[in-house]
């Protein structure tokens, strides 16, 4: 890769550059002598892999650990500033609304002092770093260095671990910087290789073939269930919109995007495909990292993301990553820090408490300044039930936990569904047996449940005569229902270690605590009132076959994308719903302009919908029998329980039992988490039909 350090004539640049715009009441937060000998810890970035029996000894001093990034922090009073002129933004009240900034804008009024940039990259430079480049919003430098440069200057080694047979490098112990630095430095992303997990589900073959009749989903379905075939048919269908998804790969073949457009009579809205690798700040900080074991995500996100906004620009924005950092976040902080574009969707992510505190700070400052520019970001809210920090296991160790990567207020956090039909035997109700041209069968709106692929399913547990999925007479301890055991479905639940440290083995305690509930969930029906920042904030279908239906997508890693597409390779996850969320808020841009966060508006569509009978009218149960008139499905039957084990801060209320949470009475669990009326874990909002989500925002957002 090639890279230029940042001389110090670029960073007094840049300096005086920030000072055209500098507020003369910018605070100073570095007020003392540097001391490199009185220190202070940066909590909760050990990984919980990190241990004696996984260590296998430190790497050498002389490893190239390139593209850190350290994270700084704003002052409380500019942080309160911040968080006030950002709800400015999306008050129709407010002389701030729809008032965007511009990178240079935002690092003028939010980033740190010109004197505090100074002296953070020459006590970097001082301990032998290359500072590569200060980012426009004052908040981030890109730094590179060696192992032993990071041993000395952060008092931390990294070491060799084989976790699983798998090796890997960490940190050893949390960062400690000198204590004159701490009041700017939230923390460095990161010191180890532990990669985020792209959040798709290649198809599920655990249930016998023929045991449900398959309806495959492509992007007509996508477009009839979820309301956008009448925009389309007025115009509205992304024109002048981009939607950029962030990637560490590029597409295996761009021609794969083509193919699927043209097999699923996508071309005939035009719309296009660009492939960039985002510079930022002057530098060249990000390589193209090609086609890697990531491609098959960048093409889930591209090709989904154009399936709701068929004539918008789909920008692939992918940049190679570093030992230590993924390229993906590299290509998100260098959009954010350029021309960025009005909405992002990012399908990848870790649990909270094992993604650390540094990396929950660095997405949370990332998305907090993209709404402050006008960008709309669109998270995936994971797929693994309530047991984020145990996917790909067999059962639940851990106790519930989130992913660290959407669940910041300022990022909309989209879950999984799964389709109601084969459940109620009502297949031909909800599909035409007979394909059309472009390979379309459903014929209207289909109830919906959470996307739930385990034996801790109550609905599939009654499905095989079982009453209860837990226990000695349980599911779950069947003979049928140990085919399922596993943690695969459509993720949320509460943010519990956004900061501090978790407990023994990285379970959600210690000093954990989670991000503050934002405004616009406060007082929503159904929201619990837990004091934190509770996701999914809305959901679509994201199954990957458990009850006969899944997603189609084009990739040539697996072969020719040739007719017919029942063919092609199938997968579920949220990794495909978020970008059709993404696409489908291109709609509402295209005729509302940009929109920041449109959780604001959501929130209020909603809870103005369920105050006017929409909680019975707009019922996902209801199916094809829905209100005309609904913005969101409510949807209230199933769970997304996952099987779970007895061991260190587990919550099971019962061996073999199903992941839970503590009850009021402290002395008894229930099960996390099943659909309610109103807002859920498992569902959050419910879905979306997206013409009267176009209609109806002008009610909320004019």
């Amino acid at each position: 890769m090639d890279i230029k350090p940042i001389t110090v004539f670029q960073i007094l640049a840049f300096l005086l550059f920030s000072a055209i715009f500098c507020n003369a009441q910018e605070p100073i937060l570095i007020t003392q002598p540097i001391n490199d000998n009185q220190l202070v810890t940066l909590a909760g970035n050990t990984r919980p892999e990190a241990i004696g029996a996984n260590d296998r000894g430190p790497v050498s001093d002389s490893m190239l650990i390139s593209h850190m990034l350290l994270q700084l922090q704003r002052s409380a009073q500019q942080e309160q500033a911040l968080e006030a002129l950002i709800d400015g933004m999306h008050n129709p009240a407010s002389a701030n609304y729809h008032h965007w900034l511009t990178p240079a804008q935002f690092g003028s009024q939010f980033g740190l002092s010109q004197h505090d940039l100074t002296a953070i990259a020459g006590w970097l430079s001082s301990q032998g770093f290359t500072v590569n480049s200060i980012y426009p919003s004052g908040m981030l430098i890109d730094f590179s260095g060696t192992a032993g440069q990071v041993r000395v200057a952060f008092h931390t080694e990294i070491h060799n671990l084989l976790v699983n047979g798998s090796p890997h490098i960490a940190n050893m112990g949390d960062p400690r910087i000198p204590a004159a630095l701490a009041p700017a430095i939230s923390g460095i992303f990161s010191l180890h290789n532990f990669s985020p997990t792209p959040m798709y589900r290649l198809r599920d073959y655990t249930v016998p073939q023929g045991f449900f009749t398959s309806y495959l989903v492509g992007p007509g379905d996508v477009a009839t269930i979820y309301g956008a075939n009448p925009l389309f048919r007025n115009g509205i269908a992304g024109q002048a919109q981009t939607v950029a998804v962030v990637e560490d790969s590029d597409l295996f073949n761009p021609a794969d995007w083509t193919a699927f457009r043209s097999t699923f009579g996508l071309s005939r809205f035009g719309g296009q495909l660009v492939t960039v690798n985002p510079p930022s700040s002057g530098q060249n900080n990000c390589a193209d990292p090609g086609a890697n074991f990531d491609d098959i995500e960048a093409a889930i996100d591209a090709e989904y993301a154009g399936a709701t906004a068929p004539s918008a620009t789909i920008e692939v924005a992918a940049c190679a990553g570093s030992p230590t950092t993924f390229g993906g976040l590299i290509a998100l902080e260098n959009l954010l820090n350029s021309t960025p574009p009005s909405i992002i969707s990012m399908s990848y992510g870790q649990c909270e408490a094992f993604n650390g505190a540094a990396a929950n700070a660095t997405f949370n400052a990332a998305f907090q300044q993209g709404v402050a520019e006008g960008v709309s970001i669109f998270v995936s809210s994971g797929d693994a039930g309530a047991a984020g920090c145990d996917r790909n296991s067999q059962f639940d160790f851990h106790g519930i936990g989130i992913t660290g990567w959407g669940e910041t207020p300022y990022n909309v956090s989209v879950g999984g569904t799964d389709f109601e039909d084969s459940y109620l035997n009502a297949n031909t109700t909800y599909w035409n047996s007979q394909n059309t041209p472009f390979y379309e069968s459903a014929l209207s709106y289909i109830p919906e449940i959470p996307w739930n692929d385990t034996c801790a399913s109550t609905l599939l547990a009654n499905y095989y005569g079982y009453q209860q999925t837990y226990g000695n007479g349980g599911f779950c301890n069947s003979p049928n229902g140990s085919l399922f055991a596993g943690t695969a479905g459509g993720s949320g639940g509460p943010s519990g270690c956004a900061t501090g440290s978790p407990g023994v083995n990285g379970v959600v305690s210690g000093s954990c605590r989670g991000y503050p509930k934002p405004s616009w969930q406060i007082g929503f029906p159904g929201v619990p009132r837990d004091g934190v920042r509770d996701i999914p904030d809305v959901s679509l279908f994201a199954s990957n076959g458990f009850w006969g239906h899944y997603y189609l997508f084009c990739s040539s890693d697996f072969g020719p994308c040739t007719a017919p597409p029942s063919n092609w390779p199938g997968a579920g996850g949220t990794s495909f719903s978020s970008p059709i969320m993404a696409g489908i808020q291109a709609l509402v841009n295209q005729v509302h302009g940009v929109q920041g966060n449109p959780n604001y508006a959501y929130y209020k569509l909603a809870a103005l919908e369920y105050a006017t009978g929409g909680l019975t009218n707009c019922n996902s149960s209801l199916g094809n029998g829905v209100a005309a008139g609904c913005t969101f499905y409510d949807i209230t039957v199933g769970d997304m329980d996952v099987p779970c084990t007895i061991g260190v801060g587990s919550e099971c209320y019962k061996p073999s039992g199903i992941i839970g949470v503590l009850s009021t009475s402290g002395f008894s669990y229930k099960p996390a988490y099943g659909a309610n009326q109103g807002w859920d874990f498992a569902t959050g909002i419910g879905a979306v039909n997206a013409t009267n989500l176009v209609k109806n925002w002008g009610i909320v957002a004019p």
